[in-house]
């Protein structure tokens, strides 16, 4: 799977995990910064990510902040974007299977390496359940007018 991720430099060192745990299970990673734990502003970061999904050229977005909170926020301002904030595997689950959701944010500070490793990987394995879940979802789209 082709995955855009971004982080400020409070999640840089997670999304570097991420990406080298995703690398070596075979998934592509499309990187979009930051590259430092320089400060920096993650509004930047989160979109970049988030339009590499909306544009269709990446399949699903990772992206991480110290809360998870203003990336995911960031994200979500891009048209056909639905990042999710999880803390848990089951957070994870559930916003695929009913939400369809196209994007994860984590916080690095709230989430520890194991931890995100399997909300990372229950978030890219669970299917969209679809039926009455696409309607709302639908219904979810329309809101961006």
């Amino acid at each position: 799977m082709k995955i855009a991720m971004g982080s400020d430099h409070g999640g840089f060192a997670l999304k570097e995990h991420i990406k080298e745990t995703l690398t070596a299970k075979g998934h592509e990673i499309v990187d979009c910064g930051t590259d430092s734990t320089e400060s920096c502003d993650y509004p930047i970061f989160g979109e970049a990510a988030a339009r590499k999904v909306a544009s269709g050229e990446c399949e699903r977005g990772i992206v991480v902040c110290t809360t998870g909170i203003g990336i995911s926020i960031a994200a979500n301002k891009v048209r056909g974007i639905r990042c999710a904030l999880c803390s848990e595997p089951l957070s994870a689950e559930m916003t695929r299977r009913h939400n369809d959701a196209n994007m994860l944010s984590l916080g690095a500070g709230m989430t520890g390496n194991n931890m995100a490793d399997r909300i990372v990987e229950v978030f890219l394995s669970t299917e969209f359940e679809g039926g009455r879940h696409a309607r709302r979802v639908g219904e979810l789209d329309a809101i961006e007018g």
